[in-house]
């Protein structure tokens, strides 16, 4: 007959209760680790993401991936993830077009800017887009876990020296008025052609360091000029100048 447990006895090894091995109380059988940060990672290059998930795959689960902005709208809008890590530049419409687009419909979805990009145009246009912060690819594997961490958390999240051009914004040093207004209706390459324009680079110059003909050059320069409604190189160079493109 199976005698009743004496209260005044300590519980035998194994008894709810009862030590671990080492004097400590054993943890309740309930008791399970803490879920894992939900990740979508966004950027346009299959070798980038593979590389990204598998830096960060040990801490979070990767619910999904895109290489376009539509794509990406997509899959976040379906997965809703606690993070995204979202590239600043992508084909069909750019980083900024899924923030907007996945605000519209999500307004508390979390974004981290990810990129190969540290100028201020790029930083500060994302942020005013609803981003919570901006790390540049260079960051280490255990810092950008650390960093989805702290977004999901509700942190705002920049590389070191990022974050003087959020501060610079704040303090007027940056005209943000016009940061992500005009420069989100060049493509990446109008973007690249300008700068260099600006630099004082003669088309056949521009044409070499891009690897590009000089007549696709003269048909960048031409685009930049009508969306940004200049008239010609100079005026391109004091727009550029004014917003520190060069």
């Amino acid at each position: 007959m199976t005698q009743p447990p004496n209260p005044s006895q300590p519980p035998r090894p194994g008894q709810p209760g009862s030590p671990s091995p080492q004097g400590q109380p054993a943890q309740p059988a309930s008791a399970v680790p803490p879920a894992r940060r939900r990740v979508v990672v966004v950027d346009d290059h299959a070798m980038f993401r593979t590389g990204v998930k598998a830096e960060i795959g040990r801490a979070v689960e990767v619910v999904g991936e895109a290489a376009d902005a539509d794509t990406a709208i997509k899959v976040v809008l379906a997965t809703q993830p606690d993070v995204v890590l979202l590239d600043v530049h992508l084909p069909g419409g750019g980083g900024i077009e899924v923030l907007r687009k996945v605000h519209e419909k999500n307004p508390e979805q979390k974004f981290l800017a990810l990129s190969v990009s540290d100028a201020a145009e790029d930083v500060i246009g994302v942020i005013r887009a609803g981003a919570r912060g901006y790390v540049t690819k260079s960051i280490a594997g255990n810092e950008l876990i650390d960093a989805i961490r702290r977004v999901a958390e509700g942190d705002a999240v920049f590389s070191p020296r990022l974050a003087g051009f959020v501060l610079d914004a704040f303090s007027g040093a940056i005209d943000i008025a016009s940061v992500d207004e005009d420069l989100d209706r060049l493509s990446q390459r109008e973007r690249e052609v300008l700068r260099l324009i600006a630099r004082g680079y003669a088309y056949k110059e521009v044409a070499k360091e891009l690897f590009i003909s000089i007549k696709t050059v003269e048909t960048h320069v031409s685009s930049v000029l009508r969306k940004l409604q200049l008239s010609n190189r100079h005026q391109l160079t004091r727009w550029a100048t004014d917003r520190r493109l060069v």
